[in-house]
């Protein structure tokens, strides 16, 4: 069999979908053999003009990694999409927008003030900002325009595949690896992963408990062997796809929805809501006040992966 086309980008995103693919170990030459990497400019000396220079439908696969937020990841997203055959959102921020996503709740104007002005690791007096074109003595300097939406891959292209995980873990990425080298791909529009929610796959008892408080974290130790969400801590299980063997949870952490939403969810963060809301155990007004208080980020922590993909994806400006 011919060897596969094999095309890896990073966006707007961490890096650690690219340290993932690695992680696989030695499945990693079993990639070698069923497929040559024709663009991957984070590991190998590729550069754009490389994959403008192919031929259309050149690429069988692309794994892109990052949401899109500036003017060159939307043309590389692009450029690649009419190159391959096959483009996968790798990871949750190309998947659901992810981490990046967040900052939908404010525009590019109030992000450079806080990034390059108010942060207090800052120090810029003359309030100077980046700019899409600046002039020096050697000529015209350019960088991308800067967005004040960000998005997910499938908001500007085509998308054939979804592969979720803050980064995709090693079974996931291994799954895929196996698809790839048998030919016996799914179904277009399939997201790699369980077809329930997290909770089924979780091993913890579940006791239908209510909660009369909320905590983060850190304020408590949590049992072991308990749901974490009958204790007080918001799990994002409910909401969340399955298909990550619970990690986070088996190491005592909350889930914090990175696998996105199980299939029939429209809006995690709301599904998430209207959860949490079935097993408080207040009714007076003032319980529920403080109940709400207790959630410290309520933004973040139920629209942590997902904002640019929810029915509310950004702020209205």
């Amino acid at each position: 069999m011919a060897k596969l086309n094999l095309a890896i980008y990073w966006s707007a995103s961490c890096g650690g979908c690219d340290v993932a693919i690695l992680d696989i170990n030695e499945k990693i030459l079993q990639v070698a053999e069923i497929a040559d990497i024709v663009f991957w400019p984070i590991a190998l000396d590729f550069k754009r003009h490389h994959v403008e220079a192919m031929e259309d439908k050149s690429i069988d696969v692309c794994l892109f990694n990052g949401a899109v937020r500036t003017s060159e990841q939307e043309e590389m997203a692009e450029l690649l999409r009419a190159k391959s055959k096959a483009m996968v959102a790798f990871g949750s921020c190309a998947h659901l927008g992810g981490i990046p996503g967040l900052s939908n709740f404010t525009n590019r104007a109030e992000t450079f003030e806080r990034a390059f002005i108010e942060a207090q690791s800052c120090d810029n007096p003359d309030k100077t900002l980046p700019q899409t074109m600046t002039k020096v003595a050697e000529g015209e300097l350019e960088l991308p325009e800067f967005y004040d939406t960000v998005k997910a891959l499938d908001q500007v292209v085509d998308v054939e595949y979804y592969i979720p995980g803050c980064p995709p873990t090693v079974p996931i990425i291994s799954q895929v690896v196996d698809a790839l080298a048998t030919g016996q791909l799914p179904p277009v529009g399939t997201v790699f992963g369980s077809d329930k929610a997290l909770c089924d796959e979780c091993p913890r008892t579940k006791e239908e408990k209510k909660i009369t408080k909320i905590y983060r974290p850190h304020e408590i130790i949590p049992d072991p062997e308990k749901c974490l969400l009958e204790q007080g801590i918001i799990c994002m299980g409910p909401a969340t796809r399955g298909g990550c063997e619970a990690r986070c949870i088996a190491a005592n952490m909350p889930c914090r929805g990175c696998f996105g939403p199980p299939p029939g969810v429209t809006d995690q963060g709301a599904h998430m809501l209207s959860a949490l809301a079935s097993i408080l155990d207040v009714t007076e007004d003032e319980d529920i006040a403080r109940m709400t208080d207790e959630i410290a980020d309520p933004a973040g922590t139920f629209y942590r992966f997902g904002l640019p993909t929810a029915m509310m994806n950004r702020r209205r400006m």
